[in-house]
């Protein structure tokens, strides 16, 4: 039997995620796996069948724009908004002021109680044309995303004055039946879609991992990595979710790849794709205080692998003073035994995957997220990380090994430094963070 070596592949994924694929089929395909049902198991195809669809879909085209209009007067917004996506005469169509106009009215009619004061009566009473087209379009989309937003906000919770997240993120996800879906492709251009083989949720991020097996590629052949938010929707339509192919390249040495993400707007992220992210809640402007943007910070920590929580902390009132370019945050001192921290267990990753399991030595997830004066996000991180023996000075308070975890970006860096005692207990006797100063001043308009 070929031994495979097994490598593991761990991500930080903060940073604006690959936007959700929509892979949209035609309304004719559609209305055809409606009347058939599942055409992937069909073997053979009737070219009688196919050419009776497309001299269908051509005399259809061929009608009177009257009659066009009155047939897409029947669908629904859902509908008609897949519909112009099928071709430019469908899209043309489909962004029809007057059916549009219809279809916000009433929506705003069944889901609204006040609609005398949400639209605008002379809005309302203006002609259609004289709207450029996909006007009503655009506003019944709108006012559906704020509802949408409103509605995850009241389900999200209050939000964590310690991480300054909302209470409910874990509920929410599950509640909308939200996975991810993985990608890969190689060197060649051919990909692989992964189905999720377990998660995690830990009190600030999510932990995601996908078994290769013999379906990835090697790990020098990987071109790219695209995460998918998915959410398993039941249709009525037997045939529709077999629509996708996926084909899996032979052979494989990667045993398995995690994904670690930060509840920041994890829900939008993960239903709505990159584009859609609300813009950063900038702090008021202040010309008064001199040292603006450099004290009030509050830090909430957590370490933690696969299956347990290792640490989890908060530090508020955090001053700073600037040095080379960067501003120093020292939540826990070393000179300070009083502020120094057990973790509740050894720092390693238990990882399974199939039939095989194991632990990667001196490796864990920190979750970090940083607030602001104000208590809003300033910036978060979700990482694996690994601790490095480190060469520290002669301590009294420890007679143990000293270890060292980094982290840095372009905006934030963290250290810290950890103590290992004979009875194999882990301290932590340092916890440092470094803040950009082009990032201070970006987020608080400043000139330091």
């Amino acid at each position: 039997m070929k031994k495979r070596n097994l490598i593991l592949i761990m991500f930080n994924i903060f940073s604006p995620p690959s936007v959700l694929f929509v892979k949209h089929c035609s309304v004719r395909a559609y209305w055809q796996i409606m009347q058939k049902g599942d055409i992937s198991k069909r073997k053979t195809i009737n070219i009688e069948n196919v050419l009776e669809s497309c001299m269908s879909h051509f005399l259809f085209c061929r009608l009177p724009l009257e009659i066009l209009d009155k047939i897409l007067s029947y669908l629904d917004a859902y509908a008609l908004f897949s519909m112009s996506h099928t071709n430019k005469l469908f899209y043309q169509l489909a962004s029809n002021n007057v059916l549009w106009k219809k279809l916000y009215i009433g929506d705003i009619c069944n889901n609204e109680k006040q609609k005398a004061k949400i639209v605008n009566v002379q809005l309302l009473s203006k002609k259609p044309r004289d709207h450029a087209a996909g006007y009503w379009k655009e506003l019944h989309v709108k006012t559906v995303a704020h509802r949408e937003m409103k509605k995850w906000k009241r389900l999200l919770g209050p939000i964590n004055s310690h991480t300054g997240l909302p209470s409910q993120t874990e509920q929410v996800l599950r509640n909308l039946r939200v996975t991810w879906e993985l990608t890969v492709t190689d060197m060649s251009g051919r990909e692989s879609t992964l189905e999720l083989s377990w998660s995690r949720f830990s009190e600030t991020s999510l932990t995601l991992c996908w078994c290769g097996g013999d379906r990835l590629p090697n790990y020098e052949e990987i071109f790219s990595l695209q995460l998918h938010g998915v959410r398993r929707i039941a249709f009525s339509c037997p045939g529709l979710k077999k629509l996708r192919q996926l084909q899996h390249p032979d052979g494989g040495s990667v045993a398995f790849i995690i994904f670690t993400l930060h509840f920041y707007r994890l829900v939008e992220r993960s239903t709505r794709g990159s584009h859609d992210w609300q813009p950063i809640i900038q702090p008021p402007f202040d010309d008064i205080d001199p040292e603006y943007g450099l004290h009030g910070y509050k830090l909430h920590i957590v370490l933690h692998n696969t299956v347990c929580k290792l640490m989890s902390e908060s530090f508020s009132q955090l001053f700073s003073h600037i040095s080379d370019g960067w501003i120093q945050l020292t939540a826990i001192s070393r000179t300070d035994s009083s502020q120094h921290i057990q973790l509740s267990g050894k720092p390693v990753l238990p990882w399974r995957c199939e039939a095989l399991q194991g632990t990667v030595e001196n490796c864990c997830i920190m979750s970090l997220t940083l607030l602001d004066e104000f208590g809003n996000q300033f910036s978060r991180v979700t990482t694996p990380i690994s601790m490095e023996p480190e060469e520290a000075a002669v301590s009294y308070d420890y007679d143990g090994e000293h270890y060292l975890i980094q982290y840095e970006d372009s905006n934030i860096q963290a250290k810290m430094q950890l103590e290992k005692m004979t009875a194999k207990k882990y301290f932590v006797v340092s916890l440092v963070v470094y803040v950009s100063v082009l990032f201070v001043n970006k987020h608080f308009s400043r000139d330091y």
